[in-house]
């Protein structure tokens, strides 16, 4: 699965705060489980690469849901966030549950 990293720093190399803002983003597109614990949408992720907050997003919710997508990458496109390809592979990669 081919996927993007937004990073939590601006193209200008600040930290973008608020510091929750990965969490908040994903969870505006995940929703509850039975267990009624919150579920991120398999195509976007929070995490933390190299000690910097970060979304993970898979190419695939472009056709999935263009609609989350784009909010997704406006989102990255007006806080002016790095963005680029995951290159992580094996155990750095970040592995989606089936």
């Amino acid at each position: 699965m081919d996927k993007i990293i937004i990073e939590g720093v601006t193209e200008e190399g600040k930290t973008f705060r608020p510091s929750a803002w990965a969490e908040m983003v994903s969870s505006n597109l995940a929703s509850f489980g039975r267990d009624n614990k919150l579920k991120y949408d398999r195509g976007v992720h929070p995490c933390v690469i190299n000690g910097v907050k970060c979304i993970v997003v898979a190419r695939e919710l472009q056709d999935d849901d263009p609609h989350a997508y784009e909010y997704v990458m406006q989102f990255a496109r007006q806080n002016n966030l790095r963005v680029q390809r995951d290159k992580r592979q094996g155990d750095r990669a970040l592995h989606y549950p089936g």
